[in-house]
């Protein structure tokens, strides 16, 4: 079907309302890019989930970066976007004016060269992410082993999709079908997602990032909900393998074990976190399971889960804005809030 047939199509939908989640800040963000809410019926919502990694990292992980920081010859490397997400004691940003010696990393593969480069300091990784980074982290440690670099450890904050996904589907039963991330999809491949299919009754289908490809993927999941399937389909072809990438998943194997994890906005989800086998590379990463009280108001943890969109929380840009944000979700890259912030 041509891509204008599509548009037709799903403009012209006239049944129940329906809610499909889009679970990567990716898709959220191509979503207000191509315009594509303009394109479809008011009543396919399309609302956001827990896709952006830094959104859902719990408050005492960022308190434990703080505390690495501080400490006497200890560096923490880190992504921009962690920079500014708040804990108990303010954030990464608000620290480094007060001592914290923190550095901003383009690549995990930096802390080797510069453990190498000076090994009176222990440089503290902040490891944040899905499946899609996870193994270059991995890769990293392989490097340093091979080098015999010591001086690195991680601070884990890594995370798999299917367990906050079925956590989802569990919680929340009025999400009548998932916009499947193609990043993480590209790692664990489309067939990850039949179990969930089979046990919730709902479909799943991968899609790419440009606006046809999104168009394609709501209007088979709305043609699935009405012929009341649930079928797992791969839309991206091109980039994403019913098994997934093999070498990448070698890798998780080789350097992950999984465990429990506290997702923001979602709890604790067991087996859902990613922690090191070789705990002599790890910066105490497991037990961070302690999440901050939220200001009066601010709506973060429904924002995450897809309850509110941005707009629906009354501190949206009122009292927050990524200038003055209460939760990550205003910050990072791929939060909902600071996309929805800057298309508005």
């Amino acid at each position: 079907m041509e891509i204008k047939n599509v548009i037709e199509y799903l403009k012209a939908y006239d049944g129940p309302e329906l809610k499909l989640m889009e679970v990567c800040g990716t898709h959220t963000a191509s979503i207000f890019k191509n315009g594509i809410r303009s394109l479809i019926s008011p009543k396919i919502k399309l609302i956001s989930g827990p896709g952006c990694p830094v959104c859902v990292t719990p408050t005492a992980y960022i308190d434990k970066c703080v505390e690495y920081a501080m400490k006497e010859n200890h560096v923490l490397l880190t992504f921009g976007d962690m920079m500014k997400v708040p804990g108990t004691k303010g954030s990464l940003s608000d620290q480094k004016g007060k001592g914290a010696k923190v550095q901003l990393m383009y690549s995990p593969f930096e802390a080797v060269e510069k453990a190498k480069q000076h090994p009176e300091i222990t440089y503290g990784v902040a490891a944040v992410g899905f499946e899609t980074t996870a193994p270059a982290y991995g890769l990293m440690l392989r490097q340093a082993k091979d080098l015999g670099i010591q001086n690195i450890r991680l601070i884990t904050a890594l995370k798999t999709v299917i367990p906050a996904l079925s956590w989802i589907c569990e919680n929340q039963q009025d999400i009548d079908g998932f916009i499947c991330p193609g990043h993480v999809s590209v790692i664990i491949g489309s067939k990850p997602y039949e179990a969930l299919a089979k046990k919730y009754g709902k479909p799943f289908v991968v899609a790419g990032f440009e606006a046809e490809h999104i168009l394609a993927v709501i209007y088979d999941l709305v043609r699935q909900i009405e012929k009341k399937e649930a079928k797992v389909k791969n839309l991206y072809p091109h980039a994403v393998h019913d098994q997934g990438n093999e070498k990448a998943l070698a890798v998780l194997e080789e350097y992950f074990e999984p465990g429990p994890a506290m997702w923001r906005g979602l709890g604790v989800i067991e087996d859902s976190g990613l922690y090191l086998k070789d705990t002599c590379y790890d910066a105490e990463s497991r037990g961070l399971d302690q999440d901050m009280e939220l200001p009066e108001g601010c709506r973060c943890a429904d924002v995450i889960v897809g309850k509110i969109n941005p707009d629906q929380c009354p501190m949206f840009k009122t009292k927050c804005g990524p200038m003055n944000p209460f939760g990550p979700c205003m910050v990072s890259a791929e939060g909902a809030c600071g996309i929805w912030y800057r298309n508005q």
